[in-house]
């Protein structure tokens, strides 16, 4: 039988604003990444870099 994926769940936080306005999953074998998307931000009205948080 296949393992398991380990994947937890982290939100993409605007790094202008602070809002939390998308969550993921991310598999964290060998540790959680470091992403920074480009993304947009419904506040700003535009794409900024989001970057992962756990909450």
């Amino acid at each position: 039988m296949a393992k398991k994926a380990k994947r937890e769940y982290f939100w993409l936080e605007c790094t202008e604003t602070g809002d939390r306005n998308y969550r993921t999953q991310v598999n964290i074998m060998g540790g959680v990444p470091k992403m920074e998307l480009k993304k947009y931000c419904p506040r700003l009205r535009k794409h900024t870099v989001h970057k992962l948080r756990k909450k």
